[in-house]
């Protein structure tokens, strides 16, 4: 599966135009990781446990896009983005979506 932020791929042509894709995740940080993550934040710096669970949050959303993607017959998502939002306070919603297409190398 070729994915990429750009509304086209160098050296392919678009063949088939077959729609969005998205992929959703809703995600809730544990009463540990927001006691650890807290305590992080008085001493500034990285925040490895947020960085972690955003992370992996944005991994699921990819790849549960992929997989809508291979659903509907696609090859490659083109124009990807990412968008989260705060569903409520400690529960963050993440969203990876994109245009499915069909392309093939360009002669």
């Amino acid at each position: 599966m070729i994915i990429t932020t750009s509304t086209n791929l160098e050296g392919y042509k678009i063949t088939k135009q077959i729609g969005l894709v998205r992929g959703i995740t809703v995600r809730s940080r544990s009463i540990i990781g927001n006691l650890a993550g807290g305590f992080m934040t008085i001493f500034g710096g990285k925040s490895t446990i947020y960085t972690e669970l955003c992370e992996n949050a944005r991994e699921e959303a990819l790849q549960l896009m992929i997989q809508h993607g291979k659903d509907l017959g696609c090859n490659a998502i083109i124009n990807m983005r990412y968008d989260a939002n705060d569903v409520m306070s400690g529960l963050t919603e993440v969203l990876a979506y994109g245009t499915a297409v069909y392309v093939e190398k360009a002669d």
